[in-house]
């Protein structure tokens, strides 16, 4: 059984940075994408940033590009997300998923859709004040 557990989540000012972290099992973990998303009350899921299972590509949305960083460790099957310069746009749940299909080499048009994602972490809080 595939789980993710997300961590790292807080309430912080703006400006601050964070880091969230993904633990996952039950899966392969070097031989899947991983994606992050958010979700804000009353929004949709969106997508944030996503990495692919070679550690090499790495996808953004445009509003966090040059702020975050995503990165994974295959050997702690775990996958970050280094926030910098948090505005309170950025204040969401967060979420971590995994890819559907296993060494995907998908450009940012299948890494950004939430429904190429089979499995998804319980959300972490990002709350940001001005």
């Amino acid at each position: 059984q595939v789980q993710l557990v997300e961590s790292g989540g807080g309430l912080v000012q703006a400006g601050d940075s964070l880091r969230l972290s993904c633990a996952a099992s039950g899966r392969t973990f070097s031989s899947y994408g991983m994606g992050w998303f958010r979700q804000a009350p009353g929004k949709e899921r969106e997508f944030v940033a996503a990495i692919g299972w070679t550690g090499i590509a790495t996808y953004y949305t445009d509003s966090v590009k040059d702020r975050f960083t995503i990165s994974r460790d295959n050997a702690k099957n775990t996958v970050y997300l280094e926030m910098n310069s948090l505005k309170p746009g950025d204040a969401a749940v967060y979420y971590c998923a995994i890819h559907a299909r296993a060494r995907s080499y998908g450009g940012l048009r299948d890494f950004a859709s939430r429904y190429e994602y089979d499995y998804w972490g319980q959300g972490t809080q990002v709350t940001v004040s001005s």
